[in-house]
């Protein structure tokens, strides 16, 4: 016999299929009397494509870090598909949220960071399945046929076996987007992924986030420096200085008629270093 649904668990279900993937409001993070993140608010999309610009020390990276609960709050707050991150609600109160909670959400976060950061004692195939392992608990079966097809999905299905001494940067980068998959993430984030490779090793890399982007239901938040990748991927930019967001819009309409005289200021720096 079917069952109505409870009406207030419909309720919640609704509102999380309609919320922000993610939502920050009035991030802060501090470290001493440095702040990072000035009291920042950002909603995303489901399946939005964010690029994330800004000079050096802008908080760019630090929002990819908090939002990845690799650095805490200092205040405000990270929701998730609606879903608090690092807090809970108990006795209709928002309070630090336990770990088991923050690693519940967290879960649904993936990183590829600027450095690899792969096992260099274990294969491709072994970086990519650890974590499902591990941490999900698949059978080694289903992991390892879940991890072969990322391997080969980024390009990788003659390196299964190979050693990161064994590959090239752009090769291991593909490693990490592979494993970083394998936990089968709803939100990809991406922190200066091709600042360590030369141009054609960065083309690799940026091919795999094309192809991710268009054959995947993922939110992605990518910190970049590549100017003219952003121009082409992304839905939206945010332009980051001194832990704001100066100025955010669609590609095309940032890169042509910026408002923002600090925007105007970083566009022209880049164009003239290029």
């Amino acid at each position: 016999m079917k069952r109505d649904l409870d009406p207030a668990l419909g309720a919640a279900a609704d509102a999380a299929a309609t919320a922000p993937m993610v939502r920050f409001r009035g991030v802060t993070k501090r470290y001493g009397s440095l702040t990072v993140l000035d009291a920042l608010d950002l909603d995303v999309a489901r399946n939005e494509k964010v690029a994330i610009i800004g000079p050096s020390g802008s908080g760019k990276s630090t929002l990819l870090r908090v939002l990845m609960t690799l650095d805490p709050l200092t205040d405000g707050v990270i929701e998730v598909e609606g879903e608090p991150l690092t807090h809970q609600i108990k006795n209709g109160a928002l309070v630090p949220a336990s770990d088991r909670h923050v690693r519940q959400v967290r879960s649904k976060i993936g990183m590829v960071f600027q450095s690899f950061n792969l096992f260099p004692h274990m294969s491709a195939l072994q970086n990519t399945i650890e974590a499902p392992l591990s941490v999900l608990g698949m059978s080694k079966k289903e992991a390892t046929e879940r991890g072969r097809e990322l391997l080969s999905m980024v390009g990788l299905a003659d390196k299964c076996n190979h050693y990161p001494s064994q590959l090239s940067g752009g090769q291991q980068q593909r490693v990490a987007i592979a494993r970083a998959l394998a936990m089968r993430p709803k939100v990809m984030l991406f922190d200066e992924v091709t600042s360590a490779l030369d141009p054609e090793l960065c083309g690799e890399v940026l091919n795999v986030i094309r192809k991710l982007g268009h054959e995947h239901n993922l939110t992605m938040l990518m910190v970049t420096h590549q100017m003219g990748f952003a121009k082409e991927f992304a839905d939206r930019v945010c332009f980051f200085s001194q832990g704001k967001i100066v100025e955010q819009a669609p590609p095309q309409q940032f890169f042509s008629a910026p408002q923002h005289e600090r925007t105007k200021q970083f566009l022209r720096a880049v164009t003239e270093a290029m």
